[in-house]
């Protein structure tokens, strides 16, 4: 299943890897979102070049992916989201910047439910509440997770 996500105006191809259940995204068009560059596939190379680490994690985690090209299907260097935060971190341009800011957050928060985890459930209540799921609804759910729960550490025991 092929895709076309839109960011600022700009065409990012992407596919389904339905085996995997996930998303890939072009790497070229996201360098090209992200710096206006004229040749996103020079600026990549370069990139890559300038950081080592980056050139080797790409090469090592992003395949060649089918999609459309000027019409006709071909490989296209394409990466998870994982991979693309990963390049994120490495562009220098404005446009990256909230991205990289938000990452921070993100990162920051996860750090903080893990010394204490009711910051997640407060989080979770929170995510819910914002995709307007009733009080009732978030409720059963919380309280069928811990059902599964206690049923896997039961288990688990046996």
């Amino acid at each position: 299943m092929s895709n076309i996500k839109l960011f600022e105006q700009s065409k990012i191809r992407s596919y389904w890897n339905e085996k995997e259940e996930q998303w890939y995204f072009s790497i070229v068009d996201i360098v090209e979102a992200l710096t206006d560059s004229v040749n996103a596939t020079d600026y990549l190379k370069k990139l890559r070049k300038r950081d080592s680490e980056l050139g080797t994690y790409i090469g090592t985690n992003c395949p060649q992916v089918e999609m459309l090209t000027n019409g006709k299907k071909r490989k296209t260097l394409a990466g998870t989201v994982k991979d693309i935060f990963r390049l994120i971190q490495s562009i220098p341009s404005p446009k990256a910047e909230p991205f990289k800011q938000w990452l921070a957050k993100v990162g920051y928060e996860r750090m903080q439910e893990i010394q204490d985890p009711e910051m997640s459930l407060d989080r979770a209540r929170e995510n819910w509440q914002k995709l307007g799921r009733s009080e009732k609804w978030i409720q059963q759910r919380m309280t069928g997770q811990e059902t599964r729960n206690k049923i896997t550490l039961t288990m688990a025991q046996c």
